[in-house]
């Protein structure tokens, strides 16, 4: 399968509720994930994640999908058009 670098966007609304599964489902990925970069709104009970991955569409569909399933989640994802070759995991 073709594998694409992409981003997704991740913004928990109610982070307080919403966190642990976040953190659960995205682990559960994590050898699609090249980076990871959290910041914490406190006072608003609000997070934004942002993941870089290398991913094949079905990866990027299954991971969107279960994130965004989740209530006060919002989810994003580009990939480019290009595939990469090697690391092949």
């Amino acid at each position: 399968m073709e594998k694409r670098i992409g981003v997704i966007g991740i913004v928990l609304e109610q982070a307080s509720n919403s966190a642990a599964e976040v953190n659960r489902i995205i682990g559960l990925y994590r050898s699609c994930i090249v980076g990871r970069m959290g910041v914490p709104f406190d006072k608003d009970d609000v997070a934004v994640i942002s993941l870089i991955v290398e991913v094949t569409n079905e990866e990027l569909g299954a991971l969107t999908g279960k994130l965004g399933s989740i209530q006060g989640v919002n989810v994003k994802s580009a990939l480019t058009t290009k595939t990469v070759k090697g690391n092949e995991k």
